[in-house]
């Protein structure tokens, strides 16, 4: 193999390796919100009855989270 092709090679590599590494890679500047539960089911209750369920809704980012508005299904 000649220089030329070794130099192209380690190239490809470089660029391969430097292409792998930012791929997954977020941007922790900001907040990014992680619902752990989105989905809850009642149990049957009878007509008229008020019922509750709490989500959580963590900030796994670094920057201050702001919930602006909530909509129910």
């Amino acid at each position: 193999m000649g220089c030329k092709e070794l130099l192209a090679l380690a190239t490809a590599i470089g660029l391969i390796l430097f292409a792998a590494a930012g791929f997954g890679a977020q941007n922790d500047a900001g907040p990014a919100a992680v619902y752990p539960q989105t989905l809850y089911e009642f149990s049957p209750v009878l007509d008229g009855a008020e019922v509750a369920h709490e989500f959580v809704v963590q900030n796994k980012g670094t920057a201050t989270l702001n919930i602006e508005r909530v909509k129910t299904g």
